[in-house]
């Protein structure tokens, strides 16, 4: 297996994009392999890692089909409920807490 290239923060050459980058083209990898890295250096950590794809292999992104926008509301709306009271809370409950900000802040004063 050969090694990927690796380039210095924002010095890689034309022809390569981030994921983010091949989306904001309205791109994606099509399945290609990671094709180089770029790298930043920090304290105390290792380097920042940037994985780049090939412009020239990637493939448009897929449409939206009303299944799958149907789909993706049902998984949003299944992430709304919470388990504790089994009310709607308005907003995608954090996976950190599993119940409604309510319900954190009841457990939180019947604690104290």
């Amino acid at each position: 297996m050969a090694a990927l290239p690796v380039y210095h923060w924002n010095l890689a050459p034309d022809g390569y994009a981030t994921y983010r980058q091949l989306r904001a083209r309205g791109l994606r990898p099509g399945g290609q392999g990671v094709a180089a890295q770029m790298e930043r250096p920090r304290r105390h950590r290792g380097p920042l890692v940037a994985y780049l794809y090939r412009i020239d292999r990637a493939k448009p992104v897929r449409p939206m089909t009303a299944a799958r926008w149907a789909a993706l509301a049902k998984a949003n709306a299944a992430q709304r409920w919470c388990p504790s009271c089994r009310r709607d809370a308005g907003y995608r409950i954090p996976r950190s807490h599993g119940v409604c900000g309510l319900c954190v802040h009841h457990e939180e004063q019947r604690v104290a």
